[in-house]
């Protein structure tokens, strides 16, 4: 770590590490341990293209490398984590009936497509409250350069709780109204704040259906998503949480219905525009699906260790990419959520900035709510 082994030299570090391309020559992952942190800790940077894993499966991956125990020593790095039984998983025979039967599900869920997309169709057509991926265009969602920046810190999840308990809303509306709040101050500083309201993508993994089962969701990459109107062209805090609810809720209204597969075909509609940054001219001529990406993983519940070390943060570093210049991720850790922030350096000046205004924000929803 350079001298003087701050926080602040760490996340420069990995800052530094998280604008460099994976080699495309080896597997697509990597990892860095990093010592010489003024207080004593360790810390650990790991990176993996997100083809490989979406962000519940990297959690539970990471997970398993640690324990509960704090005078456990046998745990090994998660590069190192073996399979349950401790050997690769065998290889199958050609099962024709299990692919009949793959079959048989894949042409019910796309000829369920059809009147799944009908019918919300009628429902944007009478509700007429339904966020559509279209928002108004900001500094955030221009062109990218190379360069980023990271920035982290972590808050008490009984605050966040305490306030979703007296709003009769849940702990991810309250974020995204965290979220919301810092964003319209970081934008009113720059002068760039939006007349009409901001919205968020927010990502909802399939992996987690299935602790529905009590299965273990194998590792791999199974993500729908929503869009969520963030309402920064309300000045209240309280007024923003109610906003944030309700779209919210009638996002996940739609969705409700629909199988595993249906949810990836329609979140892949809603972000297909993202799909066409790469055509030239179209992230600075056109208004994009959504502002800001917002991901919340859950993770442990309780304290975990990596031989006798305690786990004191686990901040995810996620992507941006044109058009989307600036994404929050979140984890939960035992008692506390950890924000992570990556931006684009260019498009995203003073990104730290959002951390003091994430504070702000949560205070003013704790004034509102008692």
């Amino acid at each position: 770590m350079p001298q003087p082994g701050r926080i602040r030299e760490l996340l420069q570090l990995t800052s530094q590490w998280h604008g460099s391309l994976l080699d495309r020559h080896r597997p697509l992952w990597e990892a860095h341990v990093v010592e010489g942190l003024a207080d004593g800790r360790i810390a650990v940077y790991s990176k993996i293209h997100h083809s490989m894993v979406d962000g519940v499966s990297a959690l539970r991956l990471m997970q398993r490398s640690l324990s509960t125990d704090p005078e456990d020593r046998d745990c090994v790095p998660p590069w190192a984590v073996p399979t349950r039984a401790g050997t690769a998983t065998p290889r199958k025979g050609f099962d024709p009936v299990g692919v009949l039967r793959a079959g048989a599900e894949a042409i019910g869920d796309v000829a369920g497509l059809v009147p799944a997309s009908l019918r919300i169709a009628t429902q944007v057509v009478r509700d007429g409250d339904v966020t559509l991926p279209r928002a108004p265009k900001t500094i955030l969602n221009g062109p990218v350069g190379g360069a980023r920046r990271f920035a982290a810190q972590s808050w008490e999840i009984e605050r966040i709780r305490r306030v979703a308990k007296s709003s009769a809303t849940t702990l991810n509306d309250v974020v995204l109204a965290m979220v919301s709040g810092a964003l319209r101050q970081y934008l009113l500083e720059l002068h760039a704040l939006p007349d009409d309201p901001m919205t968020a993508m927010v990502p909802m993994s399939l992996s987690l259906r299935a602790d529905t089962t009590g299965e273990e969701a194998a590792p791999g990459n199974a993500t729908g998503a929503i869009v969520v109107n963030l309402a920064t062209d309300r000045e209240h805090g309280a007024t923003r949480l109610e906003e944030i609810a309700y779209s919210s809720r009638q996002a996940k209204k739609i969705m409700g219905d629909l199988s595993p597969t249906q949810v990836l075909a329609f979140s892949a509609l809603q972000m297909l525009p993202l799909a066409l940054t790469p055509v030239p001219g179209f992230v600075t001529y056109t208004h994009p699906p959504f502002n800001v990406i917002i991901s919340n993983v859950p993770g442990p519940k309780e304290p975990m260790y990596f031989n006798g070390a305690r786990l004191d943060g686990m901040y995810p570093v996620s992507i941006v990419l044109d058009g989307q210049a600036l994404n929050i991720t979140l984890t939960s850790r035992d008692r506390y959520l950890d924000f992570g922030l990556i931006g684009c350096r260019r498009s995203v000046p003073h990104l730290q900035r959002l951390l003091t205004h994430l504070e702000t924000s949560l205070a003013e929803l704790e004034q509102a709510w008692g």
